[in-house]
């Protein structure tokens, strides 16, 4: 059964809206503390080029570490897969997203996966380009392609706020160029970092993105390859093994589908052949999601039979 009106989603997100007071919002970047934490959105964009919508689904958010499955496509298609593999590893982790314990342990001491901070670091730090401005130009260029809108820019006080706060990431960065995994300056690479962190869209754009990978790469609308099908099928399976933090097994048998998380409250996912999900609600579980976006996955899935699994 597939989303046949607003109305249907309208009431979904009613039912669940009431889930978000057992969560909280981000604590840790200051600028993400100002979000209302009842605020819940969504919008489906299908591969025929239709979407639905409910909440305030035009309100704009930072993508944050839904930002690591975009760069991860770029810099694929920039380097080709053996040259990024041998700087992060396949493998989903059971430690939090910001942990360096592994990096300590691991015989080389690469990145276990692109998804932690510090994979995504590592792929960031892979982006071409001659210096940060252009390595900036090019991913948010991309990122354009990818929602078919040149207005799409960033949020300069969350890139701040997350820049002056880094200093875990700071300490990633410096083991890993201890460890030959990134290179060059460590303040350019966390300004380019936290930029793409603080791209922003609204839940109708991350629903074309997540389109666009749930149709092979090919954009819904004009019928482009933006993403080479095989690059968007490795993207596709690292947000099922380790797209929602520590939570993405029981996320695969709840919601059965390739999904990315971040601690703005932003969910994008991918329902192979069918469609692209956008939601947005700032109130985080434990692990960092999005407590009633989560739900209203649950219940779509259910709904709408989804599971790919």
């Amino acid at each position: 059964m597939e989303c046949i009106s607003n109305q249907e989603l309208e009431q979904l997100i009613d039912e669940v809206r009431p889930y978000s007071q057992y969560g909280k919002l981000v604590d840790y970047i200051p600028a993400l503390k100002e979000e209302n934490s009842e605020d819940l959105s969504v919008s489906i964009f299908h591969v025929n080029g239709t979407f639905f919508y409910a909440g305030d689904y035009l309100k704009k958010f930072t993508l944050q570490s839904i930002s690591k499955v975009i760069t991860l496509a770029l810099v694929l298609i920039q380097n080709g897969e053996e040259a990024v593999f041998e700087r992060v590893g396949m493998e989903p982790t059971g430690d939090p997203f910001n942990s360096i314990a592994k990096l300590e342990t691991l015989k080389p001491a690469k990145p276990l996966n692109p998804m932690i901070n510090a994979g995504a670091l590592a792929v960031t730090n892979m982006i071409q380009g001659k210096d940060v401005d252009e390595k900036w130009d090019r991913l948010l260029s991309f990122v354009r392609e990818l929602v078919n809108d040149d207005q799409v820019s960033y949020n300069e006080r969350v890139a701040k706020s997350e820049y002056d706060t880094a200093n875990l990431n700071r300490a990633l960065c410096y083991f890993m160029k201890q460890h030959e995994v990134i290179e060059g300056n460590i303040e350019d690479l966390l300004f380019l970092y936290t930029k793409q962190c603080a791209i922003e869209m609204n839940c109708s754009d991350l629903a074309r993105i997540g389109a666009v990978f749930a149709a092979n790469g090919v954009d819904p609308v004009t019928g482009r390859v933006l993403i080479p099908s095989h690059i968007a099928r490795i993207c596709k399976t690292f947000m099922v093994t380790c797209g929602m933090y520590n939570a993405s097994g029981e996320f695969a048998i709840k919601v059965g589908i390739p999904a990315k998380s971040g601690v703005s409250g932003g969910i994008m996912g991918a329902v192979p052949h069918k469609c692209g999900i956008g939601i947005f609600g700032p109130a985080l579980d434990e692990k960092g999601n999005s407590v009633a976006g989560v739900k209203l996955l649950e219940k779509m899935s259910q709904i709408y039979g989804w599971s790919i699994f």
